[in-house]
């Protein structure tokens, strides 16, 4: 069993960016979850809003997007901006159309003047590269939407040094300083490539603080998901802000053609509820996501603890003298090397998980489960415990993997919910708390799940027992019947 505890020890780890080759997973929706407060929208207050957010208004009327009939215009939220009804919005009722000349997307990269520099470069890379060109240059045709963009979000890319302190111990700081080099490794690449050969083209002194500026607008405004669009800016609509309380995605927004007879197509977005006039109007922007997720696209979390999760990170090591036919058998059942598994809060295991654990755990006297006659059923075997000392042993390699991730927060979660209660936090402060509190428990709900498991050891049926029963040689008390 040494080589299957050499395995499994490691299995815990903090997923990175590396986890995915396809970059097309960072780049989501948008902001913040919404407050009780007052809002002023524009056709009630317009002298109180900033001149560039009743520039961009008039801009979007000057292209005929909008007019005195519109359903919705920007107004300050909470949030900062968002978009609030104008008049009663009935439930899928559309709220805004904009036609495909006003996104902004790779093929409008594509089409600019450093259109032959871009051909190249990852789709997001090149929308980027055009978003820091663009925000530099004052006649700028995308001029008065470029100014309505933050110069930052709460995402915790933004975070300083010593706000990203508070998520000590934590996936999402890992994820965070992931997501953050793997920028810094880009930008130098497109230093190297693009900016330097090529500076009559772009304004000196474009930094990686540009190139994060450009990333976390895409990260927290870009719709995905589009019919033959993966990623996309869509200036007004993505004013549009999250609401908890709405929980689908569904026909929130689509593309259509503009007409029978139009080649032009539109982004519909419309109201997954019904709105009030002076109402803010929302959507979900992901039902999936955990409270990290959340809080590294858009800086915000939700109290739903069905937004806590933790990612068990297992893999098959090189090392492992059954390496070829345990990845053969995981390839084999759609898994990999590595098997990413993210627990949530108040859920079960996920699906496979056991099985791929055990599999990982595999030695010794289980060993000939790896032999070809039992190919086509040792995934089968795997759902059902294998042997007391295979159980033991990811058991308590779970366990102790727990255990060393919740040693590595500096607080409990008591001390944690007591800083909650006790209120007046910045907001950041309050986000990194209630993430920390999320991982915790979810730890502490698997190392309970795997203490509960290595009490029933003595009770649990292995693969002999099983068998000898298929044999028809164990009896009903369990005993081994013998013949003379």
């Amino acid at each position: 069993m040494t080589a299957s505890v050499t395995v499994a020890t490691g299995f815990l780890r903090s997923p990175s960016v590396s986890k995915s080759q396809n970059t097309s997973f960072l780049f989501t929706r948008q902001r913040i979850s919404p407050k009780n407060s007052s809002v002023r929208p524009i056709s009630a207050s317009a002298s109180e809003l900033p001149e560039n957010v009743r520039s961009f208004w008039k801009w979007l009327g000057d292209q005929g997007v909008v007019s005195a009939k519109s359903a919705a215009e920007p107004a300050v939220v909470p949030e900062g901006l968002g978009l609030v009804a104008r008049r009663d919005i009935g439930r899928n009722e559309v709220v805004l159309e904009i036609p495909k000349r006003l996104w902004i997307s790779p093929e409008t990269a594509a089409a600019s003047k450093i259109g032959a520099l871009c051909g190249g470069l990852k789709p997001w890379v090149s929308v980027a590269l055009f978003l820091i060109r663009e925000k530099y240059d004052e006649d700028s045709a995308w001029r008065v939407y470029l100014d309505v963009l933050p110069e930052s979000t709460d995402s915790t890319i933004f975070w300083s040094e010593e706000e990203l302190a508070e998520l000590k111990g934590t996936q999402l700081l890992s994820n965070t300083l992931g997501a953050k080099e793997y920028l810094e490794n880009e930008f130098s690449k497109l230093e190297q490539e693009i900016l330097k050969p090529n500076k009559d083209m772009f304004p000196s002194g474009i930094t990686v603080d540009d190139f994060m500026w450009a990333f976390g607008i895409l990260r927290s405004r870009a719709f995905s998901r589009l019919r033959g669009q993966d990623l996309v800016l869509i200036p007004l609509a993505d004013l549009i802000n999250h609401n908890p309380e709405i929980k689908t995605e569904d026909y929130a927004y689509e593309i259509k053609g503009a007409g029978l007879f139009s080649r032009d197509l539109l982004f519909s977005l419309k109201s997954p509820v019904y709105v009030k006039a002076g109402g803010q109007v929302y959507i979900q922007y992901d039902v999936n996501k955990s409270n990290a997720e959340l809080a590294l696209d858009y800086g915000f979390v939700e109290s739903n603890p069905n937004r806590n999760s933790y990612t068990l990170t297992i893999e098959i090591l090189e090392s492992d003298p059954f390496f070829g036919d345990k990845l053969d058998i995981a390839e084999t059942n759609g898994m990999a090397e590595t098997g990413y598994f993210d627990i949530v809060e108040g859920q079960s295991l996920p699906a496979g998980m056991l099985q791929y654990i055990r599999l990982v755990a595999l030695g010794g006297s289980d060993a000939f489960l790896l032999e070809s006659i039992f190919s086509n059923t040792i995934w089968g075997h795997l759902e059902l415990p294998v042997s007391r000392s295979n159980e033991e042993l990811i058991c308590r390699v779970v366990r102790d993997a727990c255990k060393s991730a919740l040693s590595g927060f500096a607080t409990t979660i008591e001390e944690d919910e007591k800083l909650l209660e006790e209120g007046k936090l910045d907001p950041r402060m309050e986000l990194a708390i209630k993430v920390r509190i999320g991982e915790k428990k979810v730890l502490q709900q698997i190392d309970q799940i795997f203490k509960d498991r290595e009490l029933e050891l003595d009770v649990l049926e292995y693969y002999q027992e099983r068998r000898l029963k298929d044999l028809g040689l164990v009896g009903e008390q369990g005993e081994i019947i013998f013949w003379e």
